[in-house]
């Protein structure tokens, strides 16, 4: 019975993904308002109903996608936090330039422009939900890469880790959402904003040197 119930979820698992990377090339070639669930369902191999069967509707696959990009960048940010560089305005750029050199694997500006309108448009439902969630742990990454900073003497001691991580988060986020409304803006761009802007804070919060 083990083995069966573990096949089946790895069949669940591939369709899963097989329908993700449908939508994917087909939001970014059509465009999310113009694709039809019929054309993932074309793109994937699989029966409209397959799709339906794994989601409700077409914002909810988007938000799944969105959910692809994030769960890979916490993994391989938990990683990189685990062998943060010995300056720690080198290991918060490490982590921020990821974030967003990872942010277009999957999605398109225009797709993140919708899935942020999404979410915002129906605060209560869970796809905005989920949206949020996935916003309020990355958050908690980046505070984390400052307590494990912290701990290793390269931060002042006292200092409100989450408070300041919070704090970077939400300018990174806010630059972000800049940076997807602006199609002509690199991603070059976009890294040297955020770095520049976040120096000041990040000398202050440094320890002092010995």
């Amino acid at each position: 019975m083990g083995a069966k119930s573990g096949l089946r979820e790895r069949q669940k698992a591939d369709r899963l993904r097989r329908i993700l990377d449908a939508a994917s090339l087909r939001f970014r070639k059509l465009g999310y308002d113009a694709t039809r669930i019929e054309d993932i369902a074309e793109e994937a191999d699989l029966s409209p109903g397959t799709i339906y069967n794994y989601f409700g509707n077409k914002g909810d696959v988007l938000i799944a996608i969105v959910a692809l990009e994030v769960e890979e960048i916490l993994t391989e940010g938990a990683r990189m936090i685990a062998a943060s560089p010995e300056d720690p305005g080198d290991a918060v750029r490490a982590l921020i330039d990821f974030y967003f050199d990872h942010s277009l694997n999957y999605l398109s500006k225009e797709m993140w422009r919708t899935a942020m309108a999404l979410s915002i448009r129906s605060p209560d439902s869970p796809m905005s939900q989920r949206y949020t969630a996935l916003d309020a742990r990355l958050c908690a990454q980046v505070c984390s890469l400052l307590r494990s900073l912290q701990a290793h003497g390269k931060l002042r001691a006292g200092l409100d880790t989450e408070a300041i991580g919070g704090l970077l988060f939400n300018h990174l986020n806010m630059l972000f959402i800049e940076f997807v409304k602006d199609e002509p803006q690199t991603l070059a761009t976009l890294k040297d904003r955020v770095a520049r802007q976040n120096a000041p804070v990040l000398r202050m919060i440094c320890a002092p040197a010995v």
